[in-house]
């Protein structure tokens, strides 16, 4: 099993990779102009290379909507990494006061997390699986060290987050014209 890696710095000289989508859904890669597919787009996501998707006719950024639909078929096509629950509750906090600070804090929170399996990943770097059981046995006090300091840095980034609510509230309290 390869670990996500975290997005390495852009090269000034790495150019955007375009995709355009055509009305039959066709995916059509620009750099190398073929036809490609979902597939091929979760490829170029997983190595990292910077691409955009657009429609033909319009030149919208379709990108988001692209992702949105490679998470969706991984989501149904195996072991879920989402519950029904946590999916719920994701859906709750659209149109909610909330739906801003929610994308931020999942946001820096997963990137918290990949920065913490790249770690791993350089320490564990060439182990077979009979040697990264062995690993995983006697590094019992760094992995509760690496999850304790991504709890801290996710609860950190809670209690930012709380903050800045607090202050867009009394912002907000005090343009009206009314104290807290």
């Amino acid at each position: 099993m390869t670990v996500p890696k975290t997005l390495p710095p852009t090269a000034p000289s790495e150019s955007l990779r375009v995709i355009k989508k055509y009305p039959n859904r066709r995916l059509y890669d620009t750099q190398t102009s073929t036809y490609i597919t979902l597939t091929e787009v979760k490829a170029l996501v997983m190595s990292a290379a910077r691409f955009v998707v657009r429609d033909a006719k319009t030149n919208e950024d379709l990108t988001r909507s692209i992702l949105l639909q490679i998470i969706l078929e991984e989501e149904t096509a195996g072991a879920p990494m989402f519950t029904e629950q946590v999916l719920a509750n994701i859906i709750r906090f659209y149109g909610h006061t909330m739906q801003d600070f929610m994308g931020s804090y999942l946001e820096k929170n997963v990137q918290i997390f990949m920065d913490i399996q790249d770690k791993l990943s350089q320490k564990t770097n060439g182990l077979t699986p009979e040697m990264w059981q062995q690993f995983m046995v006697s590094q019992s006090p760094v992995m509760q060290g690496m999850v304790g300091s991504y709890m801290d840095q996710s609860s950190a980034a809670f209690v930012k987050m709380q903050e800045q609510m607090n202050k867009n509230s009394e912002a907000m309290l005090a343009a009206l014209g009314l104290k807290r």
